[in-house]
């Protein structure tokens, strides 16, 4: 049985992937930590908890004994727009975190999960349909750290035999966590509003299409691939992962079959527009599809209708 430590619990993909590990492995053998207890209650007391900041190597590596730990899920990251508001502490956090994890990897011959993103790619990639392998010139802190990442991580299994792998992964939609301070967050902000105001002022202009996936898609992605047959693996850090490509109005678009008098407009912010201008209409994800047999269960339509079926019980 695994034992596993999910970094970065209290975020938007770390809380719901570690109610989905112990749901598979175990409460007992997923241990959730973050740098402070801003959780949700079912994080903390749905299993053990402990307080890890990644950066300080010694006590992360205390917890990783101290729990038999065999395989890290590294979720650890300043995103895009609060990268470029603080590029310094952006670099150190996603760099430190991730060179830690591997290093504790490293000295206990174990596994680690550690996601890349579509800010890995920049303004001379491919736009359509962007190749598992193709130029990567990113021009924000975040983009450069998910690079450097995927490289280092790589080294990691060539050099010392680490298992490391990761997705890229597009802009994540859910109903459970909100995002925080990425460039795709207008996908998950417009549901809530479309419940709670039926109208939504959005921060990217129509016609900028990105890579979307539901949660539910998201964690399925990252147990199943840790879950691969080695063997198969060609490309390990990391493989483009997709299941929808959209811009706003195809999302209003489809929450209008459901809420007929929802309205879009826009106020755009520069910042984000420059960003999403650098990132992928739509991602190639054959690769994946080849050497571990992914693919996405979530459509626009199946998302949007699970997403306003919860929201409109969790915000009455």
């Amino acid at each position: 049985m695994k034992k596993i430590l999910v970094l970065g619990a209290a975020g938007q993909i770390g809380s719901e992937l570690v109610v989905y590990l112990r749901n598979i492995y175990g409460a007992d053998n997923v241990v959730a930590a973050d740098v402070h207890k801003n959780c949700p209650d079912y994080v903390i007391n749905g299993g053990p908890f402990e307080l890890i900041d990644a950066l300080d190597g010694e006590n992360f590596r205390k917890q990783v004994l101290k729990y038999n730990i065999d395989t890290i899920f590294n979720l650890v990251a300043m995103l895009s727009v609060k990268g470029e508001a603080n590029p310094v502490l952006a670099w150190k956090l996603n760099m430190g975190a991730l060179f830690n994890s591997l290093e504790i990897a490293r000295e206990i011959k174990g596994a680690i999960f550690n996601p890349s993103s579509i800010g890995a790619f920049g303004p001379t990639t491919p736009m359509d349909l962007t190749p598992q392998d193709t130029l990567m010139r990113p021009n924000t802190v975040y983009g450069i750290s998910k690079v450097a990442g995927e490289l280092l991580s790589d080294y990691y299994y060539e050099k010392f035999g680490v298992d490391t792998r990761g997705v890229r992964y597009p802009g994540i939609i859910s109903n459970v966590t909100l995002p925080g301070g990425g460039t795709t967050d207008y996908a998950v902000e417009i549901y809530y509003e479309a419940i709670k105001k039926k109208s939504y002022t959005c921060n990217l202009p129509a016609g900028a299409f990105l890579d979307m996936m539901y949660m539910p898609d998201a964690l399925k992605a990252a147990v199943q691939l840790m879950e691969a047959d080695p063997c198969r693996l060609k490309h390990r850090n990391c493989f483009n992962v997709t299941a929808m490509s959209l811009d706003p109005e195809i999302m209003a678009k489809e929450i209008r079959k459901h809420i007929p008098e929802f309205k879009l407009d826009y106020e755009v912010d520069p910042v984000k527009v420059k960003i999403a201008a650098t990132w992928p209409n739509s991602m190639d994800d054959s690769v994946a599809r080849d050497e571990w047999d992914w693919k996405h269960e979530y459509d626009l339509a199946t998302m949007t209708t699970d997403m306003l079926n919860v929201l409109e019980k969790k915000l009455k």
